[in-house]
């Protein structure tokens, strides 16, 4: 038995078996599963909650802060503190700073200055003082003096300063040469060392000022009569005394 075959014409097309619009089927591709590793899962986990963890540390540390004492007005060293010149601040404090809580604001009410402080600055336990710049066995005395007669650097209580005894020019001028006319050699000016415990306000008119200084009790008396007579100047000495 004999079986016909036809051969398209050129341009015609013939659909593949199956009938029209049918694709060829691509075979499944086969999917590995990806193999699971327990060790580098737990240690993700643990590398997220250490960090989680040190976060919540950070944010709670920044975020405790503690109200402490600032310093209002500047003050120099010996001044009496008021309550005006201390206000209150909240910072976060590391532990190594000392600093006076604001709860203990008023017993600072009274005490002095150890150091100058300046406005703004935290106030720490050792730049106030108890201690009283007349100390047991000394004398305060009122010194008057002119403007002429004080170093134009103004100052402040605790400052320690020398008390120079200036002759009088008459008494000077009057007194006995060698015998050959000429004038006797001047003799070292007589010091007294004090501190400066306050500073009064310039006078009206004159500009006088009174400071008040504290020296040994043996030579108030002496330094009282000076400041009588005028006979008297006043050099600030360093700041560490010498």
């Amino acid at each position: 038995m004999s079986r016909s075959t036809t051969t398209p014409a050129p341009g015609v097309h013939v659909p593949a078996p199956g009938g029209p619009g049918v694709r060829p089927v691509a075979a499944p591709r086969i999917v590995k599963q990806r193999r699971r590793r327990p060790g580098l899962i737990a240690l993700s986990v643990a590398l997220i909650a250490v960090g989680g963890l040190s976060g919540a540390v950070l944010y709670s540390t920044s975020g405790q802060r503690t109200a402490v004492v600032v310093v209002a007005h500047d003050l120099p060293v010996g001044a009496t503190i008021q309550k005006g010149d201390l206000t209150e601040a909240s910072v976060a404090l590391d532990p190594a700073v000392k600093s006076v809580r604001a709860s203990n604001a008023q017993s600072l009410v009274g005490q002095r200055a150890a150091v100058d402080l300046r406005a703004g600055s935290l106030l720490s336990p050792a730049q106030v003082t108890k201690t009283a710049l007349v100390a047991p066995g000394e004398q305060l005395v009122g010194v008057s003096l002119t403007p002429a007669q004080l170093p134009a650097t103004p100052l402040s209580a605790g400052r320690k300063v020398l008390i120079v005894s200036t002759p009088d020019p008459d008494a000077v001028a009057g007194a006995d040469g060698d015998g050959a006319g000429n004038a006797p050699a001047a003799a070292a000016p007589k010091t007294l060392r004090a501190t400066v415990v306050a500073v009064g306000k310039p006078a009206v008119g004159t500009g006088n000022v009174v400071v008040d200084v504290a020296v040994p009790t043996g030579d108030g008396p002496a330094l009282a009569a000076r400041v009588a007579s005028g006979d008297v100047a006043l050099i600030a000495a360093a700041r560490d005394g010498s």
